[in-house]
């Protein structure tokens, strides 16, 4: 036998009935963006390594060790697997000079790739949804963004304040970050003497994350470290305050946290995150804030924007371990065809049901014809459907087809073949219940 083959470490297949649960949260998550007046941008999962590099910072975790990155062979391009959706969709606004026209609204959903080790709710390839408002100054903008995850949360049934919190926090402008650097950098080398080794590294090139360690011992030096929202001017304050208000009018709770900061080096004035205690160390399900200066960084016209990003992965275990499940995804009726019964009339009968909008299984024929009636019943009743739609040689030669109730012990009913349309409803009441 030819060896099998088997996908990459990291990277997962998803199949039935699990996938069932990744398509509902994808169609809440579009209905929801719909309500907002988002709409959908697909870009390519392949973008220049330069793009990233760029626009992540040369100092990052994911630029330094987690990227895909590899040269084409055909043309000595460097090119890498996208690590995160903000900046391939900012090199497409600028690209199609999309913002021409005014502010855009925009969300993705798809893969994403980064090197890292596999863990439970964290892969090498993994799922993200982003949302992105660009072309917008002002504090509302980031107000809304942050409602319309709180939105997402009440329509999948988590609870805010029990199953998950909203963090805040401002990074202020530049120049405010720049002068709060300075103070962090000599607090942090007057107690070098404490700091492991990854901080020691981050000391002059990237100090801000070292407020974000977990490292226990590091924390009375984090902990007395000058705090950012110090250096923040009224202008930088006043943005701030005005979010505030939003989320305190929409009796949104959240909690201000200083040490809070974006992996990113893009960001400026308002980050957030969504955190769970559900998820042990994996505790930020969505994370965001504003990134005004990133589309001029990677070559377009100055022009603000703000947005978040969501790993899909991480949400669909919260929602599994709060036994949170969608949907049922079961046929309405599953199809029972007896053995002599003109198959030509069975599927053009059910195809006819389908366009009116009924979900039906038709149990496959083997080569011996089709299966025992008790053998199809046994599937029917597996499938989850409320009806079997039983197709017999004489009910058919009577234009007839005898719908059977599976849950609720009602009688057996015959159909007429002639006028599916006139009972085809009556197959999908369940759903209304």
């Amino acid at each position: 036998m030819a060896e099998q083959l088997k996908a990459i470490k990291g990277m997962n297949d998803i199949l039935p009935p699990e996938s069932a649960r990744w398509e509902w949260l994808e169609s809440t998550v579009r209905a929801l963006m719909r309500r907002y007046g988002y709409q959908n941008v697909r870009t390519p999962i392949v973008e220049p390594t330069a793009l990233f590099v760029r626009g992540l910072g040369e100092v990052t975790d994911i630029v330094e060790k987690e990227m895909y990155s590899f040269e084409d062979s055909l043309n000595g391009d460097k090119l890498t697997l996208r690590p995160e959706g903000t900046a391939g969709v900012v090199r497409a606004i600028n690209e199609h000079t999309f913002l021409y026209e005014g502010g855009k609204r925009l969300y993705y959903i798809g893969p994403m790739f980064r090197h890292e080790r596999p863990q439970k709710g964290r892969y090498r390839q993994f799922h993200q949804v982003g949302a992105e408002a660009m072309g917008f100054h002002g504090p509302d903008v980031d107000a809304e963004l942050i409602l319309m995850v709180a939105a997402l949360w009440r329509d999948l049934g988590i609870q805010i304040g029990t199953d998950v919190r909203l963090q805040l926090n401002s990074l202020g402008q530049p120049e405010e970050r720049l002068a709060h650097r300075k103070a962090l950098i000599a607090h942090l080398e007057a107690h070098q003497e404490l700091l492991d080794e990854d901080a020691r590294r981050r000391l002059h090139s990237n100090p801000l994350r070292i407020l974000d360690t977990k490292n226990p011992a590091m924390q009375p030096v984090v902990e007395a470290a000058p705090r950012l929202m110090d250096f923040l001017g009224a202008e930088s304050l006043v943005h701030f305050e005005a979010v505030k208000a939003v989320l305190d009018a929409a009796g949104v709770p959240y909690e201000v946290n200083p040490r809070l900061v974006r992996g990113m080096d893009y960001y400026n004035l308002t980050v957030f995150e969504w955190v769970t205690e559900r998820l042990g160390a994996q505790g930020t399900v969505c994370g965001g804030g504003r990134y005004d200066g990133l589309i001029e960084q990677l070559g377009g016209k100055s022009a603000p924007a703000v947005g978040w990003g969501l790993g899909m992965e991480r949400l669909l275990l919260l929602l599994q371990e709060l036994g949170i499940e969608p949907p049922s995804a079961a046929p309405d009726a599953f199809a029972v065809v007896m053995a002599g019964t003109p198959l030509p009339q069975v599927l053009t009968t059910v195809d006819r049901l389908r366009a009116r909008g009924v979900n039906v299984v038709v149990n496959p024929a083997g080569k011996e014809g089709p299966a025992s009636p008790k053998s199809q019943f046994k599937k029917a009743d597996a499938s989850g459907a409320q009806y079997a739609l039983v197709f017999g040689p004489d009910e058919m030669a009577a234009g007839q087809v005898s719908v059977k109730p599976l849950r609720d012990g009602s009688e057996q009913a015959s159909r007429s073949i002639a006028d599916v349309e006139s009972w085809a409803d009556s197959l999908m009441a369940h759903r209304r219940s």
